[in-house]
């Protein structure tokens, strides 16, 4: 990594981790991911960006390998997403064949934008959805 892109990637991280990210877990209606802390073991909570398409879920990580959550997925792919305040759990996929410029232009624009405004090293995060569709699964009575 460059010594400039280097430099971004500690203030935005700072920055993301102090201030926007507490802030945004606490919106009802923002997306989050949740991870399983890889030495805590404690649930991670990351406020994302991206789309539901069928049976899974889309997103593209601004610093890839080096988000926290990225680690966290390698370690633990099982994660769950809160989209429209609904929680869905699935198994995420790191795909680093996958063009993530590309695949910005098929996910929130105001999101994208900011990716492509402070990423460096893009990388595209697939989860595949349990609940498939979108239905609710009654529990066993």
């Amino acid at each position: 990594m460059s010594r400039h892109a280097e430099r971004k990637y500690r203030a935005v991280s700072a920055l993301q981790h102090r201030i926007v990210n507490p802030l945004m877990r606490r919106s009802p209606l923002q997306t989050l991911l949740e991870t399983t802390g890889r030495v805590s073991g404690l649930p991670r909570r990351t406020p994302v960006g991206g789309r539901r398409v069928g049976d899974s879920f889309w997103l593209v990580s601004e610093f890839g390998e080096r988000s926290q959550y990225v680690r966290n997925i390698r370690a633990d792919p099982r994660v769950r997403v809160r989209v429209r305040g609904r929680w869905h759990t699935g198994t995420a996929h790191p795909l680093p064949e996958d063009d993530p410029v590309a695949r910005l232009r098929a996910l929130p624009r105001m999101n994208s934008a900011a990716v492509r405004a402070v990423g460096a090293g893009l990388l595209t995060v697939r989860v595949d959805l349990d609940d498939r569709g979108g239905r609710h699964h009654p529990s066993p009575t």
